[in-house]
């Protein structure tokens, strides 16, 4: 049964830290499927075009090496659980799939859309990011919902969208981002 693990990010823009869990991920992956996507919780967000245009450039850095990491604009939903329903439908045969999710939104997963839903049919795959703990009673409270889950071995570098956007620091994303940022003129201060 081939195990897919599925990517989905508001990253705006897609950092250095995005790269290394790619890389991470294709190396534990039968296949690694990609999107952007909007979040509900972020309204000022550049539009979903350009994000993904710039993680696709991100995901075709890593392509020639691990080229079972794929881009799917199509998987791109407003809910999880539609994405998934997708991704049934993309891969029908039995597969299994994991569900990737930084440390920063497992408190926040009790209160997705039908989450016991979305829970009876993946593994969550909680991937640390710097500054944010997996707190026990985040994962007591995914225990008690019936999820099924495991944290990655996996220290992603400490960069975040959010502090590229407020110092424009280029170490943060990768050159061929930083091109697309530049000729797009986004994210100007």
């Amino acid at each position: 049964m081939d195990r897919i693990a599925l990517f989905g990010t508001s990253a705006d823009p897609p950092t250095a830290g995005h790269h290394t869990i790619l890389r991470w991920l294709a190396s534990h992956y039968d296949h690694v499927a990609v999107w952007a996507a909007d979040n509900p919780l972020k309204p000022q967000q550049t539009p979903l075009d350009h994000r993904m245009m710039m993680l696709d450039l991100v995901v075709q850095e890593i392509q020639w090496q691990y080229p079972h990491v794929v881009l799917y604009p199509d998987l791109s939903q407003a809910r999880t659980l539609h994405t998934l329903e997708r991704a049934r439908r993309r891969w029908p045969h039995p597969t299994a799939f994991d569900l990737v999710v930084g440390s920063d939104l497992v408190a926040q997963l009790p209160r997705w859309h039908r989450i016991g839903d979305l829970l009876a049919q993946v593994r969550l795959l909680i991937v640390p990011r710097p500054g944010y703990r997996i707190e026990p009673e985040d994962l007591a409270a995914l225990d008690q919902l019936g999820g099924d889950y495991r944290v990655a071995d996996l220290e992603p570098p400490a960069v975040s969208s959010s502090h590229y956007r407020e110092r424009g620091d280029r170490t943060m994303i990768t050159p061929p981002v930083a091109a697309y940022i530049a000729q797009q003129q986004l994210y100007a201060s």
